[in-house]
């Protein structure tokens, strides 16, 4: 399956924050790092913690990571389908030829809740912000290989699009 990979540049969290939502496709996932705490797997955006230092949004379609910079917040779209680029964003390419990307998607293994690499646990929150299981949620992880060298470049989380959602 063909597979996309974006770059973009944005000044502010407000800007970062209208670009969530024209990419959100629910049901959307979120992970956001602060300086101080990291959300965990969350349904809803944690609004105490965006848009911290880095972080990401995914769904069936693509991931969304984002990380601070000097001048705004640096983003990467890994997507399954093409965007549109009055988006902002442009896709990556390789001394200015186009990559052909490939994607394959993988079973996901994530974080016990009591793992001990996070001091206060990792949470998995869901739409109503109560505590889920991990074993629950439909996460797998898609892999972005370059077709022309068989490198895979990136590993995003996306929601499995075989389940179906209310």
């Amino acid at each position: 399956m063909k597979g996309f990979v974006y770059v973009n540049q944005v000044s502010s969290s407000n800007q970062l924050r209208t670009l969530i939502n024209k990419l959100s496709v629910e049901p959307n996932y979120y992970f956001v790092r602060s300086f101080h705490a990291v959300s965990g797997i969350r349904r809803q955006l944690p609004e105490d913690l965006f848009p911290g230092f880095a972080g990401q949004m995914f769904n069936r379609e693509q991931e969304l990571r984002w990380k601070q910079n000097a001048v705004g917040y640096e983003l990467l779209l890994l997507s399954r389908r093409e965007i549109a680029l009055d988006l902002g964003f442009e896709p990556i390419d390789h001394k200015g030829q186009a990559i052909d990307w490939e994607i394959c998607d993988r079973s996901a293994y994530l974080y016990n809740t009591d793992e001990t690499q996070f001091p206060k646990g990792f949470i998995y929150q869901g739409v109503d912000g109560k505590d889920i299981l991990p074993q629950t949620l439909p996460i797998i992880q898609r892999y972005f290989q370059d077709s022309a060298t068989a490198t895979v470049h990136f590993v995003a989380l996306a929601v499995n699009s075989n389940i179906k959602f209310d």
